[in-house]
Formats: structure tokens, C-alpha cells, sequence
């Protein structure tokens, strides 16, 4: 499924990787949405799957034009390429605004997630009783995953990989947050954190020509747990893409149903008025990890105050949110027509 494309069109794709990378990183938000609002999911699906026997055949006779063209190369190229880049700015950015705006954040989220059902949900055909059965089957398991609590830190190799795997659900599935799946097994700081800040470091270290961390054993900790954790979402990138490809070529209705159930149901876990409630001791004191943090258990949720001027505020992030996504939807149909 590739797409003729101009050199400013290449430009977006990149812009389009950026945003997807920032959203995988956010806990709730789904690169997949951008994906698939934006409107290159289903080519991103089937480009993966290029990733066979015919490809590596190729690769292996030498036959290296054939194979950048087989496997779309200039599409992914541009698109992570976009995604690497917003790994070590903008996520940098969202970091900052979580930590020090953290509802108006949430707020814009929501209400593109909100969007985002819309764009998917207005052209269904409801009348259908299994796509009715499939939306509330993903909506179900969208909300019982919001209220699940997280487990402990672990950094053995085998569970990383296991965990880049599970997260990369996230680029794949619309919906089904990467990151938020990370906290509910317990390593979201540990890989979306402390490794890819570990990983900038010791690149700016190297390209000063400073190699000291080779003597530094937490950092090189850091660095096999990021690769364990890189090849894990590679696997699960290309496998799930395959079964992911093999669905919408057969199952494409019922599949979108699905993922309109995910994106709906991840409403709970992007939800503004919410604390963080922390593990504590039988005497009621924090317990704290290995690096002296607190552990989050969960949420507490609750209604906004409609007295308090932040409340309006956030309600207007919420509104900007949905106008995004549905200009965006607007703006790739228009571009699809023309």
C-alpha cells in the first residue's frame, strides 16, 4: 500500500512521527490514534508486514534497491525518523508541562481522545449488531485497564523484552496506551525514563569525547536494559503488525469497531480531576522504590469544581483538543479527495 508522495509531503510524515512519539510517551495516549486520524495507519500496518521472507531474501542477495523499495523505506524512514526525534524534545517538553500543568495537559488529551472517537465512530454502521458488541468489548477492556494498580519495578532482561513487546501495542492498536501499560507493570520510569535519559547522556558523553561511563555500572545497566527493551519492541512491532495486516485485510469493520472501543475506553485513564494515590506501610507511612520514590498505586477520580477558574480553563484544552483532531480528520479527507 504505498502512497506517491512530494517532498513537503515527506515533511508532514516526519511532523506526523514527532506527534506520534510524544503521544506514545504520554501514559494514556495512544500513538495509534495519531495514526489513524492522521490517515496512514492502515499504510503503516501493511508496511510493517513487508518485514517477511521475500524482504530478507532480498536483503541477503545484495538486492538493496529492491528491498528500500519493497519495505517502503522512505515512509518509515521519514516516520521514525519524526518518532526518535520527539523521544529527546518534545516528550522533554511534555515531561515539563505534566510536571507543571498537569490538568490542562490532561485536559487537551481527554478531549482529543474524545475526537478521535467521533472521527472513528461517524462513519459506522450501527444498525450491525457486532460492531455494537465489538465497541463495548473494547470500551470494557479500555476501562478495566484504567483501574488496575501497578506493579514494582523490575529490570530483568527477559521482562524488559517482554515489556517492549507489550508497549508497542501502543503504535499498533489505537487506543491501547504503550506507556500506561508500562505503569501497570511497573516499569514506565525504568524504560520511558531513566534509560532514554540514560541513553541521551551517554551520547552527548561520547560525542565530547568523554567515555567514563563505561565505568559507571548503573548507567550501563541503564543501557543493556534499553537495548533488551528496544529489540522487544521491534519484535512486537513487526509481529503484531503481521497479525494486525492479516485482520484488516479480512475483519476491517469489526476491527476499527474494536479500536473505537479502546480509544472510548481510555477516556478513564487521561481523565483531568484526578490524584495519585501512593502504597503506604500498615502505619500508614509512603513506601518508597529503590531510588527512593513513591510507588503509585492508582487514582483517585473525581468531578471538577465549577467555581474554580482552572475548571473553565481545562474545559477550553478540552474543546481545543476535540477541534484538533477533527480538523485534522478534516484536513486528510480533503487531501484524500483532491
Amino acid at each position: 500500500m504505498k502512497v506517491k508522495r512530494q517532498a513537503k509531503d515527506y515533511f508532514l510524515l516526519f511532523l506526523k512521527g514527532t506527534a506520534m512519539g510524544a503521544a506514545n510517551k504520554v501514559p494514556g495516549i495512544s500513538g495509534g490514534i495519531v495514526a489513524f486520524v492522521t490517515g496512514f495507519y492502515e499504510e503503516f500496518i501493511f508496511t510493517l508486514q513487508r518485514f517477511n521472507r521475500r524482504s530478507f531474501g532480498l536483503l541477503g542477495k545484495g538486492r538493496f534497491k529492491l528491498f528500500f523499495q519493497y519495505i517502503n523505506f522512505s515512509f518509515l524512514a521519514f516516520l521514525l525518523l519524526g518518532t526518535t526525534f520527539s523521544y529527546f524534545s518534545i516528550s522533554k517538553l511534555l515531561d515539563y508541562l505534566i510536571n507543571n500543568h498537569e490538568i490542562f495537559v490532561w485536559s487537551l488529551f481527554f478531549g482529543m481522545i474524545i475526537g478521535s472517537v467521533f472521527y472513528v465512530a461517524k462513519d459506522f454502521n450501527f444498525k450491525i449488531k457486532s460492531n455494537i458488541l465489538l465497541i463495548g468489548l473494547g470500551l470494557l477492556i479500555g476501562v478495566s485497564l484504567s483501574f488496575l494498580s501497578p506493579a514494582q519495578e523490575n529490570d530483568h532482561l527477559l521482562f524488559v523484552f517482554f515489556c517492549g513487546i507489550v508497549s508497542i501495542a501502543g503504535m499498533t492498536v489505537p487506543g491501547l496506551s504503550g506507556s500506561f501499560l508500562l505503569i501497570l507493570l511497573g516499569n514506565y520510569v525504568l524504560l520511558l525514563v531513566d534509560s532514554v535519559n540514560a541513553l541521551f547522556d551517554t551520547g552527548a558523553e561520547v560525542f565530547s569525547g568523554d567515555l567514563s561511563f563505561l565505568e559507571d555500572t548503573d548507567r550501563l545497566r541503564l543501557l543493556k536494559v534499553l537495548s533488551s527493551f528496544t529489540a522487544g519492541s521491534v519484535f512486537g512491532l513487526v509481529s503484531l503488525s503481521h497479525l494486525l495486516g492479516y485482520l484488516l485485510k479480512r475483519y476491517k469493520a469489526k476491527v476499527f469497531a474494536l479500536i473505537t472501543g479502546f480509544i472510548a475506553g481510555s477516556l478513564g485513564v487521561v481523565w483531568p480531576w484526578k490524584k495519585p494515590i501512593y502504597k503506604v506501610n500498615a502505619d500508614n507511612e509512603m513506601i518508597l522504590n529503590t531510588k527512593n520514590q513513591p510507588i503509585l498505586e492508582n487514582y483517585e477520580r473525581f468531578l471538577p469544581n465549577l467555581g474554580n477558574v482552572q475548571t473553565w480553563f481545562a474545559f477550553f484544552c478540552i474543546i481545543l483538543g476535540i477541534t484538533i483532531i477533527l480538523y485534522l480528520g478534516w484536513y486528510g479527507k480533503q487531501k484524500k479527495n483532491n
